[in-house]
This record gives structure tokens, sequence and C-alpha cells, in this order.
């Protein structure tokens, strides 16, 4: 595993040893960050469910200003942290090592983290802590509600082990639903990438394309307000 462009081009990530999800491959990588390269400059992103950081880190490499990343297996965590330091991006990385469905409220990239309770995983700060998508559209850091979230992620990479649409689907939906309403700009880019036979829909959200590699689909999704509706014209 590697990173495909950028400033760390070609450096080689830790990758997970786990199997309940898949590595994404490289031509998958390269086809999806040739969509969303308009939109990665000065991009605040957020790598749910992050395994070692392959997504987040392509997207510091690309010019992404800060990336979060959420993931509480240790053995992840621990090639995370090795990715981050390899690469030098401490000052532009956040580490959430806890469960992510406890994180009430999710906070802000850049926001001082407050401990979790007695027991759970600690917080880290750092490491120690087809068509192309348009960036024409406006990024306020902060939006009244309505119509779409009220926060400055730009780019939410949605990438739950491959059970937990079966195991936990509402779960899911609920936590996405906190990240779209308190974290997601109105004009956010959300990938949900699952296995193909499975489907759970995100509310609060419209699908503007679907790819498909074998048995991984990646959805991308962004929030249902009318600046993102498809034109009736195309």
């Amino acid at each position: 595993m590697r990173i495909i462009a950028g400033e760390f081009r070609g450096r080689l990530l830790v990758e997970p040893r786990f199997d309940t999800t898949r590595p994404i491959t490289d031509r998958a990588k390269q086809s999806l960050f040739d969509i969303l390269s308009p939109i990665l400059e000065d991009a605040v992103v957020y790598d749910c469910f992050c395994g070692t950081g392959s997504m987040g880190l392509e997207c510091l490499s690309r010019g992404a200003r800060h990336a979060t990343f959420f993931d509480m297996d240790r053995h992840a965590l621990a090639g995370l942290k090795k990715n981050i330091e390899t690469l030098g991006v401490q000052d532009r990385a956040t580490v959430m090592a806890s469960d992510i469905f406890k994180l009430l409220p999710v906070p802000r990239s850049g926001e001082p983290l407050t401990p979790p309770p007695p027991g759970e995983a600690g917080w880290g700060r750092g490491a120690s802590n087809g068509d192309r998508l348009s960036k024409d559209a406006p990024r306020p850091h902060l939006t009244s509600p309505g119509g779409g979230g009220t926060g400055d992620v730009s780019l939410l990479f949605f990438d739950p082990p491959y059970p937990f649409l079966r195991e936990k689907p509402a779960q899911l939906i609920d936590l996405m639903t906190r990240l779209l309403h308190h974290r997601l700009a109105p004009d956010a880019t959300i990938l949900f990438r699952h296995d193909t036979a499975d489907a759970l829909t995100l509310p609060g959200l419209v699908q503007t394309d679907l790819r498909t590699y074998g048995g991984m689909a990646i959805e991308i999704l962004r929030p249902a307000n009318p600046a993102n509706e498809p034109s009736q014209a195309e």
C-alpha cells in the first residue's frame, strides 16, 4: 500500500492486518482520487474507521489542510501512528483513538479534546496526539442550520467494517446523522465504502455517483440540500 500522488508520492504505508474490511487497491484508489482531486486543496477531512489511514494520508499528500482519523483497533492505530510519523504530518493530523459511536459530540478539527470516561480507550492528538467534482461552490467555515451541515468538514470517508452494515445499521445511521448536522459542510462530499452485497440508505444524503470494484462498492454522496440536487435539465 502506498501514496499514489502528491507531496509523498510513492511512499510506502503500513497496511492493516485484519479481515473485517478489505484494503483498497491502488487502481480503485487512483480512480477515486481522480474524481476528488479538484476538492482536495485545503480540504478538511474526516477518515472514519480509518484503519492505518491510507485515504486521509493520501488527502494530506495532495494538499488537504487537515485530516482527523477515527479508529479503535490497537493494531490499526499502531500502523496509523507509524504512517503519520513516517510522512511527518503530525501537525496536520488528529487521531481519535476511541469508539466513534460514543463520541458525543464529535470534536471539530483542531478543537481541544476532552478525555474519555474512565476505562475507555484514550484520545490522541496528532500522531502523538468518471466526472470530476466541482470546487466552485463556496465552503464557509460555519453556516446556519438547515439544508446541510453546520461544520467545516469538506470530505468524509465513511468506511465501516463490512459486517457493520448487517450488524449495526441503526448505529451507522445515527452516527452519520450526527456528523451531517454537526460537522459536515453544506457542500461536503462523502465516500461510503461497503460490500456490493450490502446496502444502507443514509438519510439526509443524496447519491451523486456509484463505483464498483469487484466486490467493493463506493457511493459518492452529498448533503441533501437544493444546492446539491441534480439539475432537472441534466
